[in-house]
């Protein structure tokens, strides 16, 4: 018995290192490309490691002769930091709404948001794009901000509304109980008992308009106002593009969202119910 446990054990093990051999992999040799020189990197007889490394392509991708990558990432962290930020105060008031008020059509609203995940962001375009054009919008950061928000808030409430239903009604009952309103509630105790998911909604509304390209690819057509997943794309079509610089640029746009997770996965593994309960 002891010894299929082990067996067992070691499979899972052997499982979960496969695994994550093929999906890091690509990203390995991301990294690998981006300390190669440009003959090298496009050898018809590649290579794990670089013969000879360096860091010229990290050193280009920061000359704004070259590619201004200092200008895509600031409109890039801009538009992806108040996207999120609108899509988690609306979210909140939402999501609190959907799971404590009771009102007519509550039910249905509950029921529409499972449709979301039925349709894909292409079919918002049209509609989106003739209300920003109308709205005199077109090709500003604000018109992305909207549209991320559009496309984020529906998945926001939907996860708001599920961390806020975990939260005991005997929490609110007392706070009420104790003369506090819905919105000292919501702010009080109804926020920092769901902070751990309020983190992760803002890291996922945040993934999400980081990595935008579709929108960003409509409703942008000033070069100073490109993101960088459009900023890359550009790169692709100049005299610069070498796939040395592309992988460190690769990498580099990657950066924010990783750090971001792993400082916030000490919030998101949650606990403070727990918390709120006891005291």
């Amino acid at each position: 018995m002891a010894k299929n446990k082990k067996v067992k054990k070691i499979f899972f093990y052997a499982m979960v290192i496969c695994f994550l051999a093929i999906n890091l992999f690509p990203f390995w040799i991301m990294l690998m490309t981006s300390f190669k020189g440009s003959s090298e990197a496009i050898s018809t007889t590649p290579s794990i490691l670089p013969r000879q490394f360096t860091t010229e392509h990290f050193v280009d991708i920061f000359n704004p002769e070259i590619f201004p990558f200092v200008d895509y990432f600031k409109n890039s962290f801009v538009i992806s930091l108040f996207a999120s930020v609108i899509a988690v105060i609306i979210g909140i008031g939402g999501a609190y709404a959907l799971a404590r008020l009771n009102f007519k059509g509550r039910n249905k609203i509950n029921a529409s948001f499972y449709t979301v995940y039925m349709f894909s962001g292409i079919l918002i375009v049209v509609p989106l794009f003739k209300i920003i054009s109308s709205l005199g919008l077109y090709d500003t950061r604000t018109s992305l901000v909207i549209t991320m928000v559009v496309q984020t808030l529906p998945t926001a409430i939907f996860m708001l509304r599920s961390y806020f239903e975990t939260i005991p009604k005997d929490i609110e009952e007392a706070a009420m109980i104790d003369g506090l309103s819905r919105f000292q509630i919501i702010i009080q105790i109804m926020i920092p008992l769901a902070f751990s998911g309020i983190i992760s909604v803002f890291v996922y509304c945040f993934m999400v308009s980081w990595n935008d390209f579709l929108f960003a690819s409509i409703f942008l057509s000033s070069t100073d106002k490109f993101t960088l997943p459009i900023g890359l794309n550009t790169l692709f079509s100049t005299p610069d593009y070498v796939w040395g610089r592309m992988m460190a640029a690769s990498l580099i746009t990657a950066l924010p969202v990783v750090i971001m997770y792993s400082l916030s996965e000490r919030f998101i593994k949650g606990g403070a119910i727990e918390g709120g309960v006891k005291g």
